[in-house]
């Protein structure tokens, strides 16, 4: 079956290469064709480690050009990298109390501005100024920590963030100004008192910019409509346009959401903790009100690792994986988005063909667990990170191509992580958000201040009995 595999590759490439000589083949074309060929992701292997953190490295993400690989660690520092040669363009602290958890270089600003997320609720500005100084900013911020941040396709200056909160907010670079767009809430208020959705994950459709997903703590992906709300964020927002979630996990009190990702098709690929990973399409929706319903049968762990058949609207699924002690990402890769990468807590990174769900390369990339995987926009390149503190980058350079394991053998099921409140912050965060929903005459747009400082209060006292892993000066520049 390999070698069969390997004589197909051989054959596509050679066909590939004579259409583009007689001009049958833009250019174009030709490197998608090339770079979606399965012979190169059997190849990948580890090219560079980028080594100068002191902590978990939580986020990855390259630049448009794709020359430039900005990360965020557990140590505060946002660093830029040439990621080819190993060697560090700038390095200066996020002006973050926590850890960053997610760092984004904004499109068409010359690559001097970066908007930061991070465990202490803030959202951050960072700019490049011409004398290689950074000015940071504080933007505004969650109560409670703010894992992810997306960036309006082609926009310089527009952004979202989502926190634990159930905030989902609106920044513009313009002005500094934030706009609390709704707090999310449970479909079903199930949770009672802690009716609030603690959101993890927020993507943008980058076919239709109007549309985002947001997901956390229960089984659903909420997609909404920005053109359903002011500018000032003053009409009633909070109502879905659509929502997703596997029939089995409809009404499944102990998944989660970790992870999104949105196509350039507008397919939707779901990470969830403790379960697998699952890929919808627009029509797979449940509808802006679903009915909760009881887990049908259907589990994900009662069939084999690889493929399973997609039929009457049920998601392609993901699996072999292990996501429970970590907020993981997930994402597409391919010039046309032919595979789905995940990391898992088994320190592995996960390669799935997208049509039909087959596993085809699982990579050490990790000695405890990688959550980060970020695809090159342009070539077939990855960069991953997690617990280490170095940032790896994957290249095809293998001779050979790799095999799976013949056994892929996955942790014991821990508690799932996401219904663990051990911290004081997140069980004040979880008053305060209720306390925003009902409490105020605006519905609650604005957090009242003495609820704002208590929460500091208790998340500084909290950082300031953690180990301060940073001992970098101020912002550094090229490496000689």
């Amino acid at each position: 079956m390999n070698k069969r595999a390997r004589i197909d590759d051989s054959n596509k490439a050679v066909v590939n290469v004579w259409k583009r000589e007689v001009g049958e083949l833009s250019t174009r074309n030709f490197a998608h064709r090339l770079g979606a060929l399965e012979d190169l992701v059997l190849r990948l292997d580890l090219y560079k480690k980028l080594e100068r953190h002191k902590g978990c490295v939580n986020t990855v993400s390259f630049n448009a050009a794709g020359d430039i690989l900005v990360s965020g660690s557990d140590d505060r520092r946002v660093i830029l990298w040439n990621w080819e040669t190993g060697r560090v363009k700038l390095s200066f602290q996020s002006g973050h109390n926590n850890n960053v958890f997610q760092a984004k270089i904004m499109p068409y600003t010359d690559d001097r501005s970066i908007v930061t997320c991070a465990a202490d609720g803030q959202v951050r500005h960072a700019q490049i100024l011409n004398s290689g100084h950074v000015e940071t900013s504080l933007l505004g911020s969650h109560l409670g920590r703010a894992h992810k941040l997306a960036i309006e396709p082609g926009s310089p200056y527009m952004f979202y963030t989502c926190g634990e909160d159930g905030l989902v907010q609106r920044f513009d670079l313009r002005t500094g100004a934030a706009v609390e767009l709704f707090t999310c809430q449970s479909v079903d208020n199930r949770a009672g008192y802690m009716s609030s959705i603690q959101l993890n994950a927020i993507v943008i459709d980058p076919r239709n910019p109007n549309l985002f997903v947001v997901a956390g703590s229960d089984e659903y992906a909420r997609l909404y409509d920005i053109r359903k709300s002011g500018e000032d964020g003053s009409t009633d927002f909070g109502q879905l346009a659509d929502c997703y979630c596997p029939p089995h996990l409809i009404g499944d009190e102990q998944v989660g959401i970790t992870g999104l990702a949105f196509s350039e098709l507008s397919e939707l690929l779901v990470s969830y903790n403790d379960e697998s990973i699952y890929l919808f399409n627009r029509d797979m929706g449940l509808g802006p009100n679903p009915n909760p319903a009881p887990p049908l049968s259907l589990s994900s762990d009662a069939s084999e690792m690889g493929a399973e058949k997609v039929d009457n609207g049920i998601p392609q699924v993901y699996k072999g994986h292990r996501n429970c002690e970590t907020v993981k990402g997930v994402n597409f890769f391919g010039p046309k988005c032919e595979y789905v990468v995940s990391g898992s807590d088994c320190g592995r990174i996960f390669i799935w063909r997208k049509k039909g769900g087959e596993l085809i390369r699982v990579m050490e990339a990790d000695e405890d667990v990688v959550n980060c995987i970020e695809p090159h926009p342009h070539m077939t390149m990855l960069a991953s990170s997690g617990i280490e503190s170095d940032v790896k980058i994957w290249t095809p350079k293998a001779h050979e191509r790799a095999t799976l394991p013949e056994k892929i053998e996955q942790k014991p099921k821990p508690r799932g992580w996401m219904h663990r409140l051990a911290l004081p912050e997140e069980l004040m965060m979880q008053l305060f958000s209720l306390r925003r929903q009902t409490s105020s005459p605006e519905r609650g747009r604005e957090p009242p201040t003495v609820s704002r400082e208590l929460l500091e209060l208790i998340m500084t006292f909290n950082n300031g009995n953690s180990d301060d892993s940073s001992d970098y000066n101020d912002d550094t520049g090229e490496d000689d």
